[in-house]
Protein backbone atom coordinates (compact mmCIF):
# COMPACT_ATOMS: atom_id res chain seq x y z
CA UNK A 1 0.00 0.00 0.00
CA UNK A 2 1.17 3.26 -0.59
CA UNK A 3 1.80 5.63 2.23
CA UNK A 4 -0.88 8.38 1.11
CA UNK A 5 -3.52 8.54 -1.81
CA UNK A 6 -4.17 12.42 -1.74
CA UNK A 7 -2.91 15.01 -3.97
CA UNK A 8 -2.38 17.68 -1.10
CA UNK A 9 1.13 17.12 0.90
CA UNK A 10 3.58 19.08 3.18
CA UNK A 11 7.05 18.93 2.41
CA UNK A 12 9.50 19.21 4.98
CA UNK A 13 13.32 20.27 4.13
CA UNK A 14 15.33 18.47 6.62
CA UNK A 15 18.57 20.28 5.47
CA UNK A 16 17.03 23.40 6.16
CA UNK A 17 16.25 22.26 9.56
CA UNK A 18 19.61 20.69 9.88
CA UNK A 19 21.24 23.83 8.52
CA UNK A 20 19.19 26.07 11.56
CA UNK A 21 20.66 24.20 14.26
CA UNK A 22 24.04 24.49 12.81
CA UNK A 23 24.21 27.93 12.19
CA UNK A 24 22.58 28.80 16.21
CA UNK A 25 25.22 26.54 17.69
CA UNK A 26 28.18 27.98 15.35
CA UNK A 27 26.54 31.32 16.68
CA UNK A 28 27.26 30.90 20.16
CA UNK A 29 30.53 29.05 19.23
CA UNK A 30 32.08 32.80 17.96
CA UNK A 31 30.34 34.50 20.61
CA UNK A 32 32.98 31.84 22.49
CA UNK A 33 29.73 30.63 24.80
CA UNK A 34 29.22 26.64 24.49
CA UNK A 35 25.75 27.00 25.01
CA UNK A 36 23.48 23.67 24.86
CA UNK A 37 20.78 23.95 22.42
CA UNK A 38 16.97 23.23 23.45
CA UNK A 39 14.80 22.20 19.88
CA UNK A 40 11.31 23.03 20.79
CA UNK A 41 9.14 20.38 18.39
CA UNK A 42 5.87 21.08 20.40
CA UNK A 43 2.67 21.37 18.31
CA UNK A 44 3.76 18.62 16.44
CA UNK A 45 6.86 20.55 15.48
CA UNK A 46 5.24 23.30 14.43
CA UNK A 47 3.48 21.66 12.08
CA UNK A 48 6.63 19.93 10.82
CA UNK A 49 6.02 16.66 12.34
CA UNK A 50 7.66 16.23 16.23
CA UNK A 51 9.24 13.12 15.47
CA UNK A 52 10.90 13.87 12.86
CA UNK A 53 11.83 17.27 13.25
CA UNK A 54 13.49 16.13 16.73
CA UNK A 55 15.59 13.33 14.70
CA UNK A 56 17.00 15.51 12.61
CA UNK A 57 17.65 18.57 15.15
CA UNK A 58 19.55 16.12 17.28
CA UNK A 59 21.09 14.54 14.55
CA UNK A 60 22.35 18.59 13.65
CA UNK A 61 23.67 18.98 17.18
CA UNK A 62 20.43 19.92 19.43
CA UNK A 63 21.17 18.33 23.19
CA UNK A 64 17.69 18.62 24.44
CA UNK A 65 13.46 18.58 23.10
CA UNK A 66 10.89 20.98 24.37
CA UNK A 67 7.11 20.11 24.01
CA UNK A 68 4.27 21.91 25.58
CA UNK A 69 2.63 18.90 27.63
CA UNK A 70 3.30 15.42 28.82
CA UNK A 71 1.48 13.14 25.64
CA UNK A 72 3.71 15.27 23.51
CA UNK A 73 6.90 14.11 25.35
CA UNK A 74 5.44 10.62 25.82
CA UNK A 75 5.06 10.17 22.37
CA UNK A 76 8.37 10.90 21.17
CA UNK A 77 9.82 8.43 24.02
CA UNK A 78 7.41 5.92 22.04
CA UNK A 79 8.92 6.81 18.77
CA UNK A 80 12.12 5.70 20.21
CA UNK A 81 13.56 9.21 20.79
CA UNK A 82 15.61 9.08 23.91
CA UNK A 83 17.53 12.60 24.34
CA UNK A 84 16.55 14.63 27.34
CA UNK A 85 12.86 16.30 27.01
CA UNK A 86 11.67 18.92 29.11
CA UNK A 87 7.25 19.42 29.39
CA UNK A 88 7.19 23.30 29.24
CA UNK A 89 3.87 23.63 30.24
CA UNK A 90 1.30 22.00 33.45
CA UNK A 91 1.47 18.42 34.21
CA UNK A 92 -1.15 17.27 36.37
CA UNK A 93 0.89 16.91 39.87
CA UNK A 94 -0.94 13.02 39.35
CA UNK A 95 0.77 12.11 36.38
CA UNK A 96 4.16 12.70 37.56
CA UNK A 97 4.96 9.40 38.06
CA UNK A 98 4.65 8.98 34.59
CA UNK A 99 6.97 11.64 33.62
CA UNK A 100 9.86 10.36 36.51
CA UNK A 101 8.81 6.92 35.06
CA UNK A 102 10.44 7.77 30.97
CA UNK A 103 12.75 9.88 32.63
CA UNK A 104 11.08 13.30 31.13
CA UNK A 105 11.80 16.81 32.88
CA UNK A 106 8.58 18.71 33.88
CA UNK A 107 7.95 21.87 34.67
CA UNK A 108 7.35 23.63 38.36
CA UNK A 109 5.63 26.89 39.76
CA UNK A 110 4.22 25.80 42.82
CA UNK A 111 4.96 24.33 46.08
CA UNK A 112 1.43 22.46 46.77
CA UNK A 113 2.36 20.89 42.94
CA UNK A 114 5.36 19.35 44.55
CA UNK A 115 2.85 18.36 47.21
CA UNK A 116 1.01 16.56 46.11
CA UNK A 117 3.25 14.93 43.29
CA UNK A 118 4.96 13.87 46.34
CA UNK A 119 2.41 11.25 46.79
CA UNK A 120 3.05 9.17 43.56
CA UNK A 121 6.48 10.16 42.40
CA UNK A 122 8.57 7.03 43.51
CA UNK A 123 11.65 6.70 45.89
CA UNK A 124 13.34 4.17 44.77
CA UNK A 125 13.48 5.27 41.13
CA UNK A 126 15.86 8.07 39.68
CA UNK A 127 14.20 11.32 41.03
CA UNK A 128 11.90 13.81 38.53
CA UNK A 129 13.62 16.48 37.13
CA UNK A 130 12.12 20.01 37.11
CA UNK A 131 12.80 23.39 35.80
CA UNK A 132 11.43 25.74 38.12
CA UNK A 133 9.65 28.35 35.61
CA UNK A 134 9.79 32.33 36.63
CA UNK A 135 7.50 34.69 35.80
CA UNK A 136 9.34 37.58 34.85
CA UNK A 137 6.51 39.46 32.83
CA UNK A 138 4.99 36.98 30.54
CA UNK A 139 1.74 36.37 32.85
CA UNK A 140 1.27 33.07 31.97
CA UNK A 141 2.88 30.08 34.70
CA UNK A 142 5.91 30.69 36.77
CA UNK A 143 6.91 31.85 40.09
CA UNK A 144 6.26 35.54 40.97
CA UNK A 145 7.87 36.46 44.06
CA UNK A 146 11.98 35.84 45.14
CA UNK A 147 10.35 34.53 48.68
CA UNK A 148 8.60 31.78 46.72
CA UNK A 149 11.13 30.34 44.07
CA UNK A 150 13.10 29.58 47.32
CA UNK A 151 10.61 28.03 48.86
CA UNK A 152 9.68 25.91 45.77
CA UNK A 153 13.52 25.52 44.86
CA UNK A 154 14.54 24.67 48.71
CA UNK A 155 11.54 22.06 48.60
CA UNK A 156 13.42 20.68 45.53
CA UNK A 157 16.55 20.64 47.20
CA UNK A 158 15.64 18.32 50.53
CA UNK A 159 13.19 16.13 48.82
CA UNK A 160 14.89 13.22 47.38
CA UNK A 161 12.50 12.33 44.71
CA UNK A 162 12.96 15.68 42.77
CA UNK A 163 15.77 16.90 41.45
CA UNK A 164 16.37 20.52 40.57
CA UNK A 165 17.98 20.58 36.80
CA UNK A 166 16.64 23.98 35.46
CA UNK A 167 15.62 27.23 36.17
CA UNK A 168 14.10 29.30 33.29
CA UNK A 169 12.15 32.39 32.22
CA UNK A 170 9.84 33.41 28.91
CA UNK A 171 10.19 36.69 27.11
CA UNK A 172 7.26 38.67 25.82
CA UNK A 173 8.71 41.29 23.82
CA UNK A 174 11.86 39.76 22.50
CA UNK A 175 10.98 39.73 18.94
CA UNK A 176 10.39 43.76 18.81
CA UNK A 177 12.43 46.59 18.31
CA UNK A 178 11.95 48.06 21.50
CA UNK A 179 13.74 46.26 24.37
CA UNK A 180 13.18 48.21 27.57
CA UNK A 181 10.65 45.22 28.52
CA UNK A 182 12.61 42.62 27.41
CA UNK A 183 15.49 44.69 29.55
CA UNK A 184 13.22 44.74 32.60
CA UNK A 185 12.31 41.19 32.46
CA UNK A 186 16.12 39.85 32.27
CA UNK A 187 16.93 41.73 35.21
CA UNK A 188 14.44 40.30 36.81
CA UNK A 189 15.28 37.01 35.36
CA UNK A 190 18.96 38.00 37.20
CA UNK A 191 17.87 39.20 39.92
CA UNK A 192 16.62 35.25 40.90
CA UNK A 193 19.92 33.98 39.44
CA UNK A 194 21.61 35.59 42.09
CA UNK A 195 19.53 34.51 44.53
CA UNK A 196 19.66 30.86 43.50
CA UNK A 197 23.53 31.52 43.88
CA UNK A 198 22.98 33.33 47.18
CA UNK A 199 21.00 30.27 48.42
CA UNK A 200 23.18 27.40 46.73
CA UNK A 201 20.84 26.32 45.12
CA UNK A 202 22.74 25.35 41.63
CA UNK A 203 20.23 23.99 39.19
CA UNK A 204 22.18 22.12 36.07
CA UNK A 205 20.44 24.50 33.16
CA UNK A 206 19.40 27.87 33.68
CA UNK A 207 17.75 29.43 30.34
CA UNK A 208 15.73 32.35 29.16
CA UNK A 209 16.35 32.89 25.57
CA UNK A 210 13.34 31.73 23.00
CA UNK A 211 14.48 32.39 18.92
CA UNK A 212 14.33 36.23 19.04
CA UNK A 213 16.45 36.22 22.75
CA UNK A 214 18.83 34.05 21.50
CA UNK A 215 19.82 34.72 18.19
CA UNK A 216 19.62 38.84 19.12
CA UNK A 217 21.24 38.97 22.61
CA UNK A 218 23.56 35.58 22.48
CA UNK A 219 25.36 37.64 25.43
CA UNK A 220 22.71 37.44 27.58
CA UNK A 221 22.26 34.02 27.54
CA UNK A 222 22.95 31.50 30.15
CA UNK A 223 23.70 27.93 29.76
CA UNK A 224 20.85 26.80 26.97
CA UNK A 225 19.03 28.20 24.43
CA UNK A 226 15.74 27.46 23.14
CA UNK A 227 14.72 27.40 19.82
CA UNK A 228 11.58 27.29 18.39
CA UNK A 229 10.19 29.10 15.62
CA UNK A 230 13.59 30.19 14.01
CA UNK A 231 14.88 26.23 13.90
CA UNK A 232 11.45 25.68 11.05
CA UNK A 233 13.61 28.89 9.17
CA UNK A 234 10.67 31.52 10.26
CA UNK A 235 11.55 35.17 11.66
CA UNK A 236 10.00 35.55 15.03
CA UNK A 237 8.49 38.70 13.49
CA UNK A 238 8.83 41.00 10.63
CA UNK A 239 10.63 43.74 12.42
CA UNK A 240 13.99 42.23 13.48
CA UNK A 241 14.27 39.80 10.28
CA UNK A 242 17.30 42.23 9.71
CA UNK A 243 18.74 41.74 13.06
CA UNK A 244 19.03 38.33 12.83
CA UNK A 245 22.67 37.20 12.91
CA UNK A 246 22.13 34.49 10.19
CA UNK A 247 20.13 33.47 7.06
CA UNK A 248 17.03 31.35 7.98
CA UNK A 249 16.36 28.78 5.80
CA UNK A 250 12.72 27.98 5.56
CA UNK A 251 11.62 24.14 5.86
CA UNK A 252 8.10 23.90 5.43
CA UNK A 253 6.01 23.75 1.63
CA UNK A 254 2.37 23.05 0.95
CA UNK A 255 1.99 21.76 -2.49
CA UNK A 256 -1.13 20.51 -4.23
CA UNK A 257 -2.34 19.14 -7.66
CA UNK A 258 -5.22 20.43 -9.92
CA UNK A 259 -7.72 17.50 -10.07
CA UNK A 260 -10.24 19.36 -12.53
CA UNK A 261 -9.79 22.13 -15.37
CA UNK A 262 -12.78 24.24 -16.62
CA UNK A 263 -13.52 26.49 -19.25
CA UNK A 264 -15.89 28.59 -18.04
CA UNK A 265 -19.19 30.71 -19.89
CA UNK A 266 -20.17 34.00 -18.34
CA UNK A 267 -21.72 34.74 -15.51
CA UNK A 268 -21.27 31.65 -13.80
CA UNK A 269 -21.23 31.12 -10.11
CA UNK A 270 -17.90 29.75 -7.97
CA UNK A 271 -18.34 27.72 -5.06
CA UNK A 272 -21.01 28.12 -1.63
CA UNK A 273 -23.03 31.58 -2.08
CA UNK A 274 -21.80 32.03 -5.57
CA UNK A 275 -19.70 34.70 -4.66
CA UNK A 276 -17.61 34.80 -7.51
CA UNK A 277 -19.02 35.12 -11.04
CA UNK A 278 -16.87 34.30 -13.87
CA UNK A 279 -16.15 36.17 -17.16
CA UNK A 280 -16.39 34.33 -20.32
CA UNK A 281 -13.53 31.95 -21.52
CA UNK A 282 -11.82 32.07 -17.75
CA UNK A 283 -10.00 29.14 -16.67
CA UNK A 284 -11.20 27.55 -13.51
CA UNK A 285 -9.08 25.21 -11.61
CA UNK A 286 -10.03 22.21 -9.01
CA UNK A 287 -7.41 21.74 -5.91
CA UNK A 288 -8.30 19.26 -3.05
CA UNK A 289 -6.91 21.42 -0.33
CA UNK A 290 -9.84 23.15 2.24
CA UNK A 291 -10.23 24.44 5.32
CA UNK A 292 -10.34 21.24 7.43
CA UNK A 293 -6.69 20.83 5.93
CA UNK A 294 -5.80 24.16 8.18
CA UNK A 295 -6.14 26.30 4.70
CA UNK A 296 -8.95 28.73 6.58
CA UNK A 297 -11.63 30.42 4.44
CA UNK A 298 -9.82 34.22 4.86
CA UNK A 299 -7.27 32.82 2.13
CA UNK A 300 -10.43 32.82 -0.26
CA UNK A 301 -11.31 36.67 0.96
CA UNK A 302 -7.95 38.33 1.61
CA UNK A 303 -6.32 38.17 -2.24
CA UNK A 304 -4.67 34.74 -1.37
CA UNK A 305 -3.26 33.15 -4.72
CA UNK A 306 -1.05 30.04 -5.55
CA UNK A 307 1.68 29.79 -7.62
CA UNK A 308 1.32 27.33 -11.04
CA UNK A 309 4.68 27.24 -12.88
CA UNK A 310 5.72 30.53 -11.25
CA UNK A 311 3.07 32.52 -12.46
CA UNK A 312 -0.05 33.86 -9.80
CA UNK A 313 -3.80 32.06 -9.73
CA UNK A 314 -5.17 34.19 -7.25
CA UNK A 315 -8.30 31.87 -5.43
CA UNK A 316 -12.03 32.67 -6.47
CA UNK A 317 -14.92 32.38 -4.78
CA UNK A 318 -14.94 30.54 -0.76
CA UNK A 319 -12.70 27.87 0.23
CA UNK A 320 -14.86 24.71 0.93
CA UNK A 321 -14.04 21.88 3.66
CA UNK A 322 -11.90 20.08 1.08
CA UNK A 323 -11.85 22.01 -2.18
CA UNK A 324 -10.94 25.52 -3.35
CA UNK A 325 -10.95 26.66 -6.43
CA UNK A 326 -8.60 28.84 -8.22
CA UNK A 327 -8.59 31.34 -11.52
CA UNK A 328 -6.16 30.05 -14.06
CA UNK A 329 -3.80 32.32 -16.34
CA UNK A 330 -4.82 29.36 -19.03
CA UNK A 331 -5.57 26.27 -19.68
CA UNK A 332 -3.38 23.61 -17.80
CA UNK A 333 -3.31 20.15 -17.40
CA UNK A 334 -4.41 17.92 -14.79
CA UNK A 335 -2.06 16.64 -12.48
CA UNK A 336 -0.07 20.11 -12.73
CA UNK A 337 1.14 20.97 -9.37
CA UNK A 338 0.56 24.13 -7.20
CA UNK A 339 2.21 25.91 -4.25
CA UNK A 340 0.63 27.67 -1.65
CA UNK A 341 3.49 28.14 0.08
CA UNK A 342 7.31 27.88 -0.94
CA UNK A 343 8.79 28.19 -4.45
CA UNK A 344 7.92 27.29 -7.09
CA UNK A 345 10.33 27.97 -10.84
CA UNK A 346 11.66 31.12 -9.15
CA UNK A 347 8.49 32.66 -7.67
CA UNK A 348 7.97 31.95 -3.54
CA UNK A 349 4.55 32.40 -1.35
CA UNK A 350 6.73 32.52 2.03
CA UNK A 351 4.90 31.69 5.55
CA UNK A 352 5.22 35.18 6.20
CA UNK A 353 3.43 36.51 2.87
CA UNK A 354 0.09 34.12 3.71
CA UNK A 355 0.42 35.16 7.83
CA UNK A 356 0.00 39.10 6.82
CA UNK A 357 -2.88 38.50 4.49
CA UNK A 358 -4.29 36.56 7.18
CA UNK A 359 -3.63 38.89 9.45
CA UNK A 360 -1.75 36.77 12.12
CA UNK A 361 1.39 35.48 12.75
CA UNK A 362 3.63 33.42 10.67
CA UNK A 363 3.36 30.50 13.81
CA UNK A 364 0.03 29.67 14.05
CA UNK A 365 0.19 29.12 9.75
CA UNK A 366 1.79 25.71 10.17
CA UNK A 367 0.31 25.03 12.99
CA UNK A 368 -3.04 24.83 11.66
CA UNK A 369 -1.80 22.70 8.71
CA UNK A 370 -3.71 19.42 9.41
CA UNK A 371 -2.94 15.88 9.75
CA UNK A 372 -5.00 14.96 6.99
CA UNK A 373 -2.33 16.07 5.05
CA UNK A 374 1.10 13.34 4.82
CA UNK A 375 4.12 14.98 5.62
CA UNK A 376 6.68 14.30 3.13
CA UNK A 377 10.44 14.60 3.91
CA UNK A 378 13.58 15.16 2.35
CA UNK A 379 16.83 15.18 2.28
CA UNK A 380 19.38 16.57 -0.46
CA UNK A 381 15.91 16.85 -2.76
CA UNK A 382 14.58 13.74 -2.64
CA UNK A 383 12.21 11.73 -0.48
CA UNK A 384 13.33 9.27 3.09
CA UNK A 385 10.25 9.48 4.73
CA UNK A 386 6.70 9.78 4.67
CA UNK A 387 3.95 10.28 7.66
CA UNK A 388 0.38 10.16 7.01
CA UNK A 389 -2.70 8.88 7.82
CA UNK A 390 -1.76 5.90 6.39
CA UNK A 391 1.66 5.49 7.91
CA UNK A 392 1.74 7.79 11.37
CA UNK A 393 5.48 7.21 11.96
Amino acid sequence: MNAYHRDTWVEVDADAIASNVKSARSLYQKKGKELELMAVVKADGYGHGATEVAKVALAAGATHLAVAFLDEALLLRREGISAPILVMGYVPPEDAEYAQRERIAVTVFQLEWLKRATAVVKAEAPPLAVHIKVDTGMGRIGVRSSGEVVTVASFVKEEERFSLEGLFTHFATADENDVSYFNRQHRLFMDVVTIFEKESLAPTHIHCGNSAAGLRFPAKMFTMFRFGISMYGLTPSPEITDQLPFGLKPALSLRTKLVQVKKMSAGEGISYGATYTTKEGEWIGTLPVGYADGWIRANSTTGGYVLVNGEKAPFVGKICMDQCMIRLPRQLEVGTTVTLIGEDAGAEITMGAVAARLETINYEVPCLLSKRMPRVYKKGGEVYHVSSLLNRK
